[in-house]
């Protein structure tokens, strides 16, 4: 008994449905749940009439039930129903329509319609019926697994995925969920890449999915669906080893591989409670690395709202709300990393190179000046350490800075062809037209677009 599409029903059924959506839409509930209720009767596996009808359900109960409590679940007292699905899956499929009849939101009749459609080969409508349930009751893990087997049943591994990944949060032992998230990594990977003629999960059982679970991790198998089965044995190594850091590490790293930087960043913080953690410098740069992630996304996010709706003021103040927050983290995280390591002058660059971008000049070049101290950074603090100088209109200063970076920098890139430029404004400034266009002219050599300098070369020559 298959699932069937409203367009596979004949012209009367066809009709019906058509005239179950008009009498939703203006608010006729009772109408729209017989019309679609006739249809279902003749064609149980109509999924699209079986929605109808349960939102026409809801809609009339409601209105009907606003004034008053809602009534005990029908099915509280009867649990042997459940029991007749495997005899009688028909009369089980009536019982829990009869009882969603009078009560949409019972979640034990939704939870009886799903395993009816399961034994009456109904994978689209058990499915429905276990969403349903999930809504009226998401804290119920059984139904959720339940669920998730049902998306996999339809071909949606990405949100078996998910109910799984959600499953092994909350009991990472589950050996269910384990199975569940292993399946639908297989299954999702299958899909995609069309091995062994697979194209749902339904054409393997969860023996061979799980038996093929090893081979597929040596066989090419896709970055996502390899990390989400390795996902699933490391969160199980946590709940059985806690104190374990390297576990902790795994889950981090197949969070990051997923692309999923939110839950990178849970696990991460969760590592750093451990005694190691704590004092743990690379899991520090790793939280600090997704915390300025997750915020840059933020401000994605709101850029991309601005470009959507250009000139709406609260998307404009939340993207300036966003930027905001980013550029105090990332300041509140280089002063935290200066002052644990004072004598790091990456960080004291970086941190000079953030002083500068605020417009805080005085800051910055107390940090260049001690950044200046490594060779191998020097050429590029000189170039920060004279832009501030510039910035505070210190020319003779700012000059002092771009002379020597320009010394010793090698051939002509666009590093140097920056001091130089910076060196030639420089000396606009004090007056000094010769010296600056012999600068100019030094970047006119090897590069004519290079900002202005064409125009500043031009103008000087007279052309």
């Amino acid at each position: 008994m298959p699932d069937v599409p409203v367009s596979a029903l004949d012209a009367r059924q066809q009709k019906l449905v058509g005239n179950a959506r008009v009498a939703l839409e203006n608010g006729n509930f009772a109408f729209a749940s017989e019309a679609c209720g006739h249809v279902l009767k003749a064609v149980p596996g109509c999924v699209e009439a079986r929605r109808l009808q349960r939102t026409a359900q809801l809609g009339l109960f409601a209105v009907k039930n606003s004034l008053r409590p809602k009534a005990a679940d029908g099915l509280s007292s009867t649990p042997f129903i459940f029991s007749s699905v495997t005899k009688d899956p028909l009369q089980a499929l009536a019982s829990a329509e009869k009882i969603l009849e009078t009560d949409p939101t019972s979640a034990s009749a939704l939870k009886l319609l799903a395993e009816a459609a399961r034994a009456l080969d109904l994978p689209e409508t058990a499915a429905f019926a276990r969403e349903a349930a999930h809504e009226q009751e998401p804290d119920d893990q059984g139904n959720l697994l339940e669920l998730g087997e049902a998306w996999l049943a339809v071909g949606r591994p990405q949100d078996a995925l998910h109910a799984a990944d959600t499953l092994l949060k909350l009991t990472p032992l589950d050996s269910a969920a384990q199975n569940l998230m292993r399946k639908a990594a297989i299954a999702k990977t299958s899909r995609e890449s069309g091995w062994d003629g697979w194209t749902t999960a339904r054409e393997k059982s969860a023996g061979e999915a799980i038996a093929a679970a090893p081979r597929l991790k040596g066989a090419g198998a896709a970055p996502e669906a390899e990390a989400r089965l390795e996902l699933a044995e490391a969160v199980a190594l946590v709940a059985r080893e806690p104190g374990h850091l390297a576990h902790y590490r795994a889950v981090v790293d197949h969070y990051r591989k997923l692309g999923e930087p939110a839950e990178a960043l849970a696990w991460l913080r969760k590592a750093r409670k451990l005694a190691a953690g704590a004092v743990d410098m690379a899991l520090a740069t790793q939280e600090s690395e997704l915390s300025i992630t997750l915020l840059e996304l933020q401000v994605k996010a709101a850029e991309s709202a601005l470009l959507a709706s250009p000139g709406d003021p609260d998307v404009q103040a939340r993207l300036a709300a966003a930027k905001r927050e980013l550029a105090s983290f990332r300041l509140f995280e280089l002063r935290g990393n200066v002052e644990r390591r004072p004598n790091d002058l990456t960080a004291r660059q970086a941190l000079g190179a953030l002083y500068f971008e605020r417009g805080q000049f005085d800051e910055a070049i107390a940090q260049f000046l001690e950044a200046q101290k490594s060779p191998a950074l020097r050429p590029a603090v000189l170039l920060g350490l004279g832009r501030a100088y510039k910035a505070k209109k210190l020319h003779e200063l700012a000059v002092t800075q771009f002379v020597m970076a320009k010394t010793e920098l090698g051939p002509m890139d666009e590093q140097k062809k920056e001091v130089i430029y910076q060196l030639g404004e420089c000396y606009e400034q004090l007056g000094r037209r010769e010296q600056a266009i012999a600068e100019f002219k030094a970047i006119y050599a090897e590069d004519v677009v290079y900002r202005d300098v064409a125009a500043k070369i031009n103008a000087y020559f007279g052309k």
